[in-house]
Order: structure tokens, then C-alpha cells, then sequence
């Protein structure tokens, strides 16, 4: 079946950087659109990012535009986001997300927070 599992969050200053990974199993990773939301305390899940297939075309929140790189591996079926230059408002808990055959799958997130 479809897993995904997110790690590398933690607690980072303001101005400083953490690298998300999402491992992906139990489909072809490298035909699937993947996915990076977050959600914060009290607020609705928001997308954050977005990576084709081939890697090749990418989308981003306008919140992060700028900051935050979305990548992935295919021959490792995982996928990566890069944050740089934190702020508190992207504390989160942050989600691996694909879509497969009209089936939403979600990984069980990992929490970012970026405090002094």
C-alpha cells in the first residue's frame, strides 16, 4: 500500500534553514505529482508546494516563494523540501501528500518550529 513518511523537522531560529524529506513507497513514485502542505496551530491545511513527475516544473505558495525548494528524488521515490531564511509563521506541522487514482494519501507529518 501507499506510505509516505516525512522527516527532518525540528526547532530552528528565525533565519535559519531545515532540509524535509518524504520517502515514498508502495507506488511509482516517479509518475506521481508530489505534494508539501502544512498545517499550523488553529489554522486550515495549506499547500506549500508542488513537484511534477520528471522534476522539472515546480510550484510554490507565494508565502515561500523565494525561500522554500521543492525536489525529489526518483530512483530513491523521495522528495525533499529546502527551507531557507525561517520565519515563527512557518511553524507547522508539514505533510507529504500524493494524489493515485483518485485517492488522496498523506504522510503523518513532521512538526517545524522555528522560534529563538
Amino acid at each position: 500500500q501507499v506510505q509516505l513518511v516525512e522527516s527532518g523537522g525540528g526547532l530552528v531560529q528565525p533565519g535559519g534553514s531545515l532540509r524535509l524529506s518524504c520517502s515514498a513507497s508502495g507506488f511509482t513514485f516517479s509518475v506521481y505529482r508530489m505534494s508539501w502542505y502544512r498545517q499550523a496551530p488553529g489554522k486550515e491545511r495549506e499547500l506549500v508546494a508542488a513537484i511534477m513527475p520528471a522534476g522539472g516544473v515546480t510550484s510554490y505558495a507565494d508565502s515561500v516563494k523565494g525561500r522554500f525548494t521543492i525536489s525529489r528524488d526518483n530512483a530513491k521515490s523521495t522528495v525533499f523540501l529546502q527551507m531557507n531564511s525561517l520565519k515563527p509563521e512557518d511553524t507547522a506541522v508539514y505533510y507529504c501528500y500524493t494524489k493515485k487514482l483518485g485517492m488522496d494519501y498523506w504522510g503523518k507529518g513532521t512538526l517545524v518550529t522555528v522560534s529563538s
